[in-house]
């Protein structure tokens, strides 16, 4: 039942550093997708959006700062955690990158141990079933360590593909999950399954969740996907 590993894009154009960065990620037990310039990174973000960014400023074909500016100004990318490295160690520029919109400023050279640190910090807002937080809302509760269901205080049995779909819901309430973005979560980015399968499980959830009485907590949003709350 275990989650699928937390998505980050790391975007950094020189390559020696990139290997560094993506290494240390990948041993922290993350997938890790790489881009060299901001150009690429807009093309990727659209394609899946990942769980976090971490962000160089200085780039060819467009800076780092564009690329957080243009992704907090969108509604679909907006809730991505970003984390800005640059040379730049003026109190000004930090400034500018979190009135921009990262969410984490981190000055070059820094210590890999501290970076891992904020990594964690992000992904535990974005991300915190993989991290091993407990989630809730209103009367459903999970905990990610016992994978323990319930609502109401009854314990709900779930298959795993519906367990991994409710910790995804749980993880963003109100979020409007496309088809896409749940199969990217739940199943995996290399896995084909079509989407009407998501339509399926969702289904299945569904009747879990209001096995023991109780309102379905989860919302349709036509052409656009699923909700909970």
């Amino acid at each position: 039942m275990s989650v699928t590993q937390p998505q980050v894009l790391l975007v950094e154009d020189e390559p020696a550093q990139r290997e560094v960065l993506a290494y240390n990620l990948e041993a922290e037990g993350l997938a890790v997708t790489q881009a060299q310039n901001g150009e690429e990174a807009m093309l990727l973000v659209a394609e899946a959006a990942p769980d976090l960014v971490i962000l160089d400023w200085m780039m060819p074909l467009m800076s780092g700062i564009e690329v957080c500016r243009q992704l907090k100004t969108r509604d679909d990318t907006r809730h991505i955690p970003v984390i800005m490295l640059s040379a730049r160690s003026e109190e000004v520029d930090a400034v500018r990158g979190l009135e921009t919109g990262a969410d984490d400023y981190i000055i070059k050279p820094y210590s890999m141990r501290e970076l891992m640190a904020r990594v964690r910090n992000q992904l535990r807002r974005s991300r915190p079933a993989a991290t091993g937080a407990a989630l809730s809302y209103q009367d459903i509760a999970l905990d990610t360590e016992s994978h323990r269901v319930s609502r109401a205080d009854q314990e709900l049995k779930l298959g795993p593909t519906e367990y991994r779909l409710l910790v995804t819901l749980l993880e963003k309430p109100g979020r409007v999950f496309s088809r896409d973005q749940l199969l990217d979560h739940v199943w995996g980015r290399d896995i084909y399954v079509d989407t009407r399968t998501v339509d399926v499980h969702i289904a299945r959830l569904r009747k879990a969740l209001t096995r023991h009485g109780g309102d379905d907590p989860i919302r349709t949003v036509r052409g656009a996907g699923y909700a909970l709350g």
